[in-house]
Order: C-alpha cells, then structure tokens, then sequence
C-alpha cells in the first residue's frame, strides 16, 4: 500500500501490533485489561467459537482494547500513533483484514509464536521476529518519555512508513510495567 510516496507493509504492520498487543496484556506488561487472550488461554477460549478465524478474533478484541486505553491517554491532535494512523492507511488495514482471514494458515505459525512470547523485553522480541533492526533499537535508546510519562514523541514531522511504523511500536518499550506511555509521531499537515 503507498501512503505520499511511501509504502507500507500491512504485514509488518500487523506483526508490529500483535507483538505490541501480546506485550501490554495482563499477564505481560499490564497496560490494558486483557489477560493473554494473545497467549494460549485465548486461543483455546476462542477456538471452539471461531475454529477457523479464532487468532484473528482475538487480535481484533486486544487492538480494541490497545487502542482505546491509549487514547484515553494521550491522543494528540495532528499526530499517528501505533494504534491511530492516518485514514487512508487504516482504511488499507481494514481492507486486508479480509484478505488475512482468507488465509488464516499462512499466520498460524506467527501466531503459535506470539502465543509463546513471555519477555519482558519487549525490543528483543520485536527483533527477534526481525520487525525491528538495530538502528530502530538505537534510536529507541535516544527517546525520552515526556515531562508528564503519558507519552513518548518520535522528533519530527513524519508520514506514514515502515521505519516510522517501526519506531512507534519499538518506542513502547520507554513504558515500564503498570506504566504505559503511548509513542506518538506529528503528522505533515498534508494528511
């Protein structure tokens, strides 16, 4: 999908909110109500429902939950976070959402993956599944939460792309445990 010059990977994008998700869960970083529906507990809940669609079920129950949380927390106008991008590229998201339920197989291993993720560390699993690289990580390491901790901001004015997308997942990870902080890019005023 291109977004003003831009491509972005809506697989990536996907993986970079599952991990993001799996990570805030109770049983993980405890930054929104939902206790491992991303683990195995939710895949077994949700099986016998949804035998078929059950993982992607549960993705769209926690990103509901992720997303709200972080609004309620910080949703700053004329920016895009990880769970609030701009409308043409959430509109992409949607779009593909249909396409990935028509090919569960090819996401089941990713998501016995997730399942199984239990770190802490939240930028050593979004490189060990090669969502991030060390320069993400590098520029991580610079980013300073914001004087009140609700927020995180990624300096500059950015449009949607994959490093961007990249950097607000791994940027989580400047919250600690109970603490969420939400990572958050200003917008060009063209989007």
């Amino acid at each position: 999908m291109e977004v003003t010059g831009h491509t972005i990977d809506l697989n990536r994008l996907l993986k970079l909110r599952l991990v993001v998700a799996r990570h805030g869960e109770m049983d993980g970083a405890r930054w929104w109500n939902t206790q491992g529906l991303l683990g195995r507990y939710g895949a077994v809940t949700l099986s016998c429902g949804f035998p078929k669609t059950h993982y992607f079920v549960q993705a769209r129950i926690v990103f509901t939950v992720a997303r709200s949380r972080c609004q309620e927390l910080f949703d700053p106008p004329g920016c895009m976070t990880l769970w609030s991008l701009p409308a043409a590229v959430e509109e992409q998201f949607e779009i593909q959402w249909q396409n990935w339920l028509d090919r569960v197989e090819d996401w089941i291993p990713f998501f016995e993956q997730l399942a199984l993720l239990r770190s802490e560390d939240l930028l050593g699993s979004l490189q060990t599944l090669e969502l991030v690289s060390p320069t993400h990580i590098e520029a991580v390491g610079k980013l300073r939460r914001s004087a009140e901790g609700r927020a995180v901001p990624i300096p500059g004015i950015h449009t949607p792309s994959n490093d961007v997308l990249a950097l607000l997942a791994a940027a989580f990870s400047r919250g600690v445990p109970r603490s969420l902080t939400v990572p958050y890019a200003k917008l060009e005023d063209r989007l």
